[in-house]
């Protein structure tokens, strides 16, 4: 258990935070889920939007420091492919 105030004040803000994030990273996963249920759809067109969509979302998990930059590129480059391949 926390002994020092600053001790009981982190385990407060970190208790926030970690509801922040995991917001955060629902919310870039549902993102990332309506364009692989279009690619699996087939339906190159909501493909393509959906990826548009999730682009930003993405990158802005990058910047919040919610997600790594390199797994980050890594999705969208194979989620890319896979529109370009429909």
């Amino acid at each position: 258990m926390a002994n020092t105030p600053q001790a009981r004040k982190r385990i407060r803000r970190n208790n926030r935070r970690a509801e922040i994030n995991t917001a955060r990273m629902s919310r870039i996963r549902s993102f990332v889920k309506k364009v692989e249920t279009a690619l699996e759809a087939g339906n190159k067109d909501e493909a393509a939007a959906a990826l548009k969509a999730a682009q930003p979302e993405l990158a802005r998990g990058v910047a919040r420091g919610v997600m790594h930059k390199n797994t980050v590129a890594r999705k969208m480059s194979r989620l890319s492919k896979r529109v370009a391949a429909l």
